[in-house]
């Protein structure tokens, strides 16, 4: 399990039995100086322990893991954590339960307990040991597992057929027993709406749980048993419907925790012995077969290998390793035997960091969503005064009878319940991020999705987010009656070893060709200008720019002069290969991503009015890539704090501009802009840090897609609200003017918020 913050209200958290778990949790923290956070996930039955090593040791770590594993196997069944009201007002955990030293957190969505020192003790770092509670594995403990996740089912089921038995008993002439069949099926679908509206008075918060036990008690008193037993099945299937639809989106994030095996054939005394995940210590060798998951994030030491890394990129193609290039756990192992050497503990994986994101990322609320939220409080009390005055008011002042009013309240009561309001935004965000996150899109939270949705400009950094990011040899041009062969031959041998970017790439050129070299010696590197060394022939071979061959008493003829021109004019790096003359030109470039064009192009059609270059690079260089990519404008020469001043320029013109870059170069610029979209963060935590949106695939392609998703979930949003602005609307026009009755507004009301859900749930199919 991650360590959650989430967002936190001061109410009482429904579905808590006590505090009991919260109590096992903060006696612990307090008992113990160098314990940080504890955290406890109700889905996965994980607790995490957040603690400093400066103050307290690995083992004692382990013996509290332990007693917290028995205390809670033991409440196991007693700790609830349910989302029993998903969609309308929820509670959180009360003021009451809080103290001065303490964080509490909890994640209503996440099924999510975690308290934190507010003042942990100082530490260079802090480690996390998570564990698995395992409830007793009997019979009875089974089916209070399975009581826990389907109840609302069943309370909902029992309701109807009191309620369908009631309606036969009737329709028979069989008035007294459909009474007391319609009042059993009032218990059952309605206890819990009436606990929650219950629970919300004794905090002086009033919610939609008490307007529909208001309704459906006050049409027993007038007799309507039928029509207020309907309201409260109705109003609990629509509870049970968006639970189950809304789940949905969570199973996908929960089920990334069954990506990493629990166990790795680990190499101990040389000999292999399977062990526990969490008990992997970094530098630990493991040995991964073909089809088996990558159990750490590490190294492969020996072996080849093709892996499937979808369940971060979203790529469904797999991708070649070998040795001394990074897996990551959760990845699959699909054609060799690896040996890997651990990189990362279990609680620090990759697979970890994106996890965590991504419940950030569902907990977080939008600036609609709050807006929403605290409306629908003042929204509520506003109803049942309105409710109250329907009741009242004309019977006073006109021969309007007394059970009519009191009945036009009630519907009234109804059908102005803002259920579809509050759910229209959290559902589709919910909805969209689970999306994002099948594809390789990361959304630090809900806010960066919807801001996504209004960018009309992007910013692209160069180097390595238009391009591949690295140079290869474009062009070889000899003279002098030189081969390109040769050429090539004499430039590896000088600049083999050197780990300059560009003599990386003409190596590896001369070896792609199958070019033999040998290492010149006396190899030497001048800095900024270029490099010298004698070849096993005897000569002096120099590699360099153009002033660095006249220094050393080389003459630039006037053909050489042509091709550098030529080159650099064209934005790629040209350099000098001569001996006592020049002997010809090499051309190195940063290639253009393949799908850059098709990217750039698919933003516009998605609304993107203004693309932008922002690059450190000389001006011919930056022109070179943005003419065929059709960017719009290039700022070129830029400091770090300069793209952060083109960005604040662009957000002048444009209110909401993203920037693209990979977010550790472009740290002031991707602060700056609305949205900060980083590329490549599988394994990249700091990338996982510094951007609002994470591509973690290194693909240009998933941008478009991301836009296009927060466009469409905005597009949404704003249907949902408008759609439920319009029924509330509608339905409260025909209660007041008398056309429209309690059966039908119940209707209208719970039909609403279903479709609502629905309409959020086609985000999950967004291509």
């Amino acid at each position: 399990m991650i360590e959650q913050t989430a967002e936190l209200d001061t109410a009482h958290e429904t579905g808590i039995d006590g505090s009991k778990c919260l109590d096992i949790l903060r006696d612990t923290l307090r008992a113990h100086r160098g314990l940080t956070r504890l955290a406890w996930d109700k889905v996965t039955n994980r607790i995490l322990l957040t603690y400093a090593p400066e103050h307290i040791s690995d083992e004692a770590v382990s013996r509290i893991a332990e007693k917290l594993n028995d205390q809670f196997v033991q409440r196991y069944h007693d700790c609830r954590l349910d989302a029993n009201r998903v969609g309308c007002d929820r509670c959180t955990l009360s003021a009451a339960l809080r103290s001065p030293e303490t964080d509490l957190s909890v994640d209503y969505d996440a099924h999510r307990i975690s308290v934190g020192l507010l003042r942990p003790p100082p530490a260079v770092q802090t480690h996390e040991k998570p564990i698995t509670v395992e409830p007793p594995p009997d019979a009875v403990s089974v089916w209070k597992r399975r009581w826990e996740q389907h109840h609302l089912v069943f309370w909902t089921a029992l309701a109807g057929a009191f309620i369908l038995t009631g309606w036969i008993a009737e329709a028979t002439g069989h008035e007294i027993p459909g009474h007391w069949l319609y009042l059993l099926g009032y218990l059952s679908g309605g206890w819990l709406a009436a606990k929650e509206s219950f629970d919300g008075l004794r905090k002086y918060r009033l919610d939609v749980n008490l307007l529909m036990t208001l309704a459906a008690i006050g049409a027993a008193i007038l007799g309507r048993w039928a029509e207020g037993a309907t309201l409260i099945f109705l109003f609990s299937l629509s509870n049970t419907l968006e639970h189950y639809a809304l789940e949905r989106t969570r199973r996908a994030v929960h089920a990334l925790m069954k990506v990493r095996p629990s166990e790795a054939r680990a190499i101990r005394d040389g000999h292999l012995v399977m062990v526990a995940v969490e008990e992997l210590q970094i530098g630990d060798r493991v040995v991964v077969k073909p089809g088996e998951k990558i159990p750490a994030d590490g190294a492969i030491e020996s072996g080849r290998t093709t892996i499937d890394a979808s369940t971060f990129t979203g790529e469904a193609l797999p991708v070649e390793r070998g040795p001394r290039e990074s897996v990551l756990a959760g990845t699959m192992n699909l054609s060799g035997e690896i040996t890997l050497a651990v990189t990362r503990r279990a609680s620090d994986t990759a697979l970890a960091a994106i996890i965590h994101r991504v419940e950030q990322a569902q907990s977080g609320r939008t600036p609609t969503h709050s807006f929403v939220r605290w409306f629908g409080q003042r929204y509520t009390i506003g109803i049942l005064g309105g409710a109250t005055l329907v009741a009242i008011l004309p019977p006073l002042f006109t021969q309007i009878g007394w059970g009519t009013m009191f009945y036009k309240a009630l519907t009234l009561l109804v059908v102005a319940s803002p259920c579809a309001l509050i759910i229209s935004t959290p559902a589709a965000v919910l909805s969209a991020i689970g999306r994002a996150a099948t594809r390789g899109v990361l959304f630090k939270s809900g806010e960066s999705l919807v801001t996504l949705g209004h960018v009309r400009a992007i910013a692209f950094d160069k180097t390595g987010t238009l391009t591949q990011g690295h140079a290869v040899l474009t062009d070889i041009a000899p003279v002098n009656g030189a081969s390109e062969r040769d050429l090539l031959a004499m430039a590896a041998a000088v600049e083999t070893g050197s780990t300059h970017p560009l003599a990386e790439a003409i190596v590896g050129a001369a070896s792609e060709r199958g070019i033999a070299f040998t290492r010149a010696t006396d190899a030497t590197t001048h800095t900024g200008r270029g490099a010298s060394g004698v070849t096993v022939e005897g000569e002096r071979v120099l590699v360099g720019n153009r002033v660095f061959l006249i220094e050393q008493g080389v003459p630039v003829d006037s053909a050489a002069d042509s091709l550098l021109a030529q080159y650099e004019s064209a934005g790629k790096t040209a350099v000098l290969v001569g001996t006592n003359r020049v002997l010809g030109v090499l051309a190195l470039a940063d290639p253009i991503r393949r799908e850059a064009a098709a990217s750039i192009q698919s933003l516009r059609k998605n609304g993107i009015e203004s693309v932008c270059m922002l690059t450190g690079d000389h001006e011919r260089a930056a022109a070179a890539i943005a003419a065929p990519l059709g960017i719009d404008t290039v700022r070129a020469q830029l400091m770090p704090g300069d793209k952060a001043d083109a960005v604040e320029e662009l957000l002048r013109r444009h209110k909401a501009v993203a920037i693209v870059g990979d977010g550790i170069n472009d740290a002031p610029a991707l602060a700056s802009a609305s949205v900060g979209v980083a590329m490549g963060g599988a394994g990249n935590d700091v990338v996982l840090e510094s951007a609002d949106v994470v591509l973690m695939a290194d693909d240009l392609s998933r941008l478009s897609f991301a836009v296009g998703l927060s466009r469409r979930a905005n597009r949404i949003i704003k249907q949902n609200l408008t759609f439920a602005l319009i029924v509330i609307a509608i339905l409260l026009a025909g209660t007041l003017a008398g056309n429209i009755r309690l059966p039908i507004g119940v209707l209208g009301h719970e039909g609403s918020t279903l479709i609502v859900v629905i309409n959020s749930l086609r985000l999950l199919w967004h291509k």
